[in-house]
């Protein structure tokens, strides 16, 4: 079964309300056949990684930066997981009292050294969380987890094609084609997928 991997720091409830969205989206209904593991960022490591099949990220911006709980992982998995995980989908959810742009800049620099690719931009909260800001996150979550859906689906139906080449099934038909459909496409930074 694909794995989506969510590995976060939640020092605040703030934050704690994130995660509890981002959470219910990758565990929605609408996508079957994810198995979604939460590890806290001190305590995730290098098997965790090469295990999943995706990610999610969820810290504070500390004084400009991530956590250091979130620093800590990345030290321990960079050169483990490098050439292993290239190209698997990545999502980021940031939460900072003034400003969450160093957060982002640092985490971004590093999972481009990774070569993951971003499902979609990240989602970053300063101050309470509002209604909008919990939607962006369920949509994080969901979208992740459609991905890695998509991912397993395109390698069986590489595995299960005829030596004839066949086309692939329609990408309309994949799970991430379904949520980005449902909710729309994101554009900008801040964008949040809305129900069309």
């Amino acid at each position: 079964m694909p794995t989506l991997l969510l590995v976060h720091h939640t020092p605040s409830p703030a934050l704690q309300e994130m995660f509890e969205a981002v959470v219910s989206g990758a565990r929605t209904d609408e996508i079957e056949g994810v198995e979604v593991v939460i590890r806290p960022a001190l305590t995730a490591g290098a098997a965790d990684v090469l295990q999943a099949d995706g990610y999610l990220l969820g810290t504070p911006a500390n004084i400009g930066y991530m956590s250091g709980a979130l620093k800590h992982f990345f030290d321990g998995i960079y050169y483990p997981c490098l050439e292993a995980t290239r190209r698997r989908p990545y999502g980021l959810y940031v939460h900072g009292g003034l400003d969450t742009g160093g957060a982002v800049r640092a985490v971004e620099s590093i999972t481009a050294g990774l070569r993951w690719r971003a499902v979609r931009p990240p989602v970053c909260v300063t101050g309470a969380p509002g209604k909008a800001d919990l939607e962006a996150c369920w949509e994080l979550g969901a979208l992740a987890a459609a991905e890695v859906a998509d991912l397993a689906e395109t390698d069986l139906a590489r595995a299960l094609r005829p030596a004839d080449g066949l086309p692939e099934q329609s990408r309309a038909l994949r799970p991430a084609a379904v949520v980005r459909t449902k909710y729309g496409a994101c554009g900008g930074r801040n964008a949040t997928l809305r129900p069309r």
